[in-house]
C-alpha cells in the first residue's frame, strides 16, 4: 500500500461502483414490473397509475439523492484514498445520470410507447420544464455561492461539480415532484 493509502485498484473500484449502480436500477425495474404483472389495465389506466406513482416517488428519490451527498462530504479531504470512495462516486454518477435522464425524458422506459405518450401529457411536460428551469436557476445560485466561498477557502473542481450537480438536480426533482403531486391532487 502506498503512503496515501491508495492501492492502485481505483479503476476497478469505479467499475465496481458503476456495475453496482446499474444492478440496483435493474433490480428496482424488475421488482416494479413484477408487482404490476397481474394487473389488467387499459393504456389510460396504466398511465394514470404510473403518473400517480411518479408523483409519490419523485420527492422520495430527491430526498434519498440529496441525503446521499452527506456520505460524500463526510470524509475529510486529508484522509487516505479508499476504494470504497471510488465505488460511492461511481454509484452517484450512475444515479445522477439516471435521474437526469428521467427528468429530461418521458421516463418509464420499460413501458410501451403508447403508455409513455399518455403519461407525458401537457401538464406533465409543463411541470417537467418548470422543474428543469428551477434546477438550472438553483445550480447557477450554487455556482455563485461556491465562487464566493473560493475567495476565502479553496474548493476542488471535483467538489464544486459534485455540489452543483447535486443541488441543481435535487432541486429540479423536488420541484417536479411537488408540481406533479399538486396536479394529481387537483385532478
Amino acid at each position: 500500500m502506498s503512503p496515501t493509502g491508495y492501492t492502485g485498484l481505483g479503476m476497478n473500484a469505479y467499475l465496481l461502483g458503476i456495475l453496482a449502480g446499474m444492478a440496483v436500477v435493474l433490480v428496482i425495474a424488475a421488482i416494479a414490473k413484477f408487482r404490476r404483472r397481474g394487473m389488467a389495465m387499459s393504456d389510460a389506466e396504466k398511465a394514470d397509475y404510473l403518473s400517480g406513482r411518479r408523483a409519490r416517488m419523485l420527492p422520495v428519490l430527491a430526498i434519498i439523492y440529496i441525503t446521499q451527498q452527506a456520505t460524500y462530504f463526510a470524509v475529510p479531504s486529508g484522509t487516505a484514498h479508499r476504494d470504497v470512495d471510488d465505488v460511492k462516486i461511481s454509484a452517484w454518477l450512475i444515479f445522477s445520470g439516471i435521474l437526469l435522464a428521467a427528468l429530461s425524458t418521458k421516463g418509464f422506459w420499460l413501458e410501451r410507447r403508447e403508455v409513455r405518450s399518455v403519461i407525458d401529457d401537457e401538464v406533465s411536460q409543463a411541470n417537467r420544464l418548470d422543474a428543469m428551469r428551477f434546477g438550472f436557476i438553483f445550480a447557477m445560485l450554487t455556482c455563485i455561492v461556491i465562487y464566493a466561498i473560493t475567495m476565502f477557502e479553496p474548493v476542488s473542481g471535483r467538489d464544486a461539480v459534485h455540489v452543483i450537480l447535486s443541488d441543481g438536480l435535487g432541486a429540479a426533482l423536488i420541484r417536479w415532484g411537488w408540481l406533479e403531486r399538486v396536479a394529481h391532487r387537483d385532478a
